[in-house]
C-alpha cells in the first residue's frame, strides 16, 4: 500500500480521552460525549459516540442451497427492505446464541450446522459495537415466527443466483447484509480484470 499523504508522522496515533459525559439513553444505543486530544494538533475536541450492543446477522442456507431472507419496513429509509435475519446481542448472551435466536424468532427456521464468518465494525466513526456474521447450514423451517410488537416480517427463500441479482439490482442494499453475503458468495458482476 502506498501512502500519498504529506504528513510529518508515519501513521495516525491514538487520541487520548480526557473525559466522558453521558448523553441520552435512546433505547437502541446510549449517547456518550468524549473529550479527546488530537495528537497532531494538540487541540481538545468533543466527539459523539453511540454505545451500541453488538449485532449479528445470519446467512442461512437450506439443504438445497436457498438463502433465507426477510422483508421488513425500515424506519430510517422509510422503505421495505430485503435482508437476511439479524439483530442485537442481548445482555449476557453470546453472539452465536443471538444468531440462533434471531434466525428462529424472525423466520421460524433452525439450522443443523453453524460457522462463524467473522466480525466487522458497523460504523467505527461513531458506533462502539461489532457485527458478527454467521453462516447457518441446513436451515429448515421448524416453527412459527416469534415476532415482538415492533416487528412485521415476511420470510422468503431465494436461490443463490436470485440473491446475487438482488444485490446487483439494489433490492438487497443494506451494506451490512451485502458484507455478510460477500463472505459466502462471489458478488462480483464481472471479473475484476475485465473492469481494468
Amino acid at each position: 500500500m502506498t501512502d500519498h499523504t504529506n504528513t510529518a508522522q508515519d501513521s495516525p496515533r491514538h487520541w487520548p480521552r480526557r473525559s466522558s459525559r453521558p448523553g441520552p439513553d435512546l433505547r437502541l444505543f446510549k449517547v456518550r460525549f468524549d473529550l479527546l486530544t488530537n495528537p497532531r494538533t494538540g487541540l481538545d475536541l468533543e466527539r459523539l459516540v453511540l454505545e451500541t450492543p453488538d449485532w449479528v446477522n445470519v446467512v442461512a442456507l437450506t439443504a438445497d442451497s436457498r438463502l433465507v431472507c426477510v422483508r421488513q419496513y425500515r424506519f430510517g429509509t422509510e422503505s421495505v427492505t430485503l435482508e437476511i435475519p439479524g439483530g442485537m446481542v442481548d445482555p449476557g448472551e453470546g453472539h452465536r446464541e443471538a444468531a440462533e435466536r434471531e434466525l428462529r424468532e424472525e423466520t421460524g427456521y433452525r439450522a443443523a450446522r453453524w460457522q462463524y464468518l467473522g466480525a466487522v465494525e458497523a460504523n467505527p466513526a461513531i458506533h462502539s459495537n461489532r457485527l458478527h456474521h454467521w453462516l447457518a447450514l441446513g436451515a429448515e423451517r421448524v416453527g412459527h415466527q416469534e415476532l415482538d410488537e415492533g416487528e412485521d416480517i415476511q420470510v422468503l427463500e431465494l436461490t443463490l443466483d436470485e440473491a446475487r441479482r438482488a444485490v446487483h439490482d439494489g433490492r438487497i442494499a443494506h451494506s451490512l447484509v451485502v458484507c455478510a453475503l460477500a463472505r459466502v458468495l462471489d458478488l462480483r458482476s464481472a471479473p475484476v480484470e475485465s473492469a481494468l
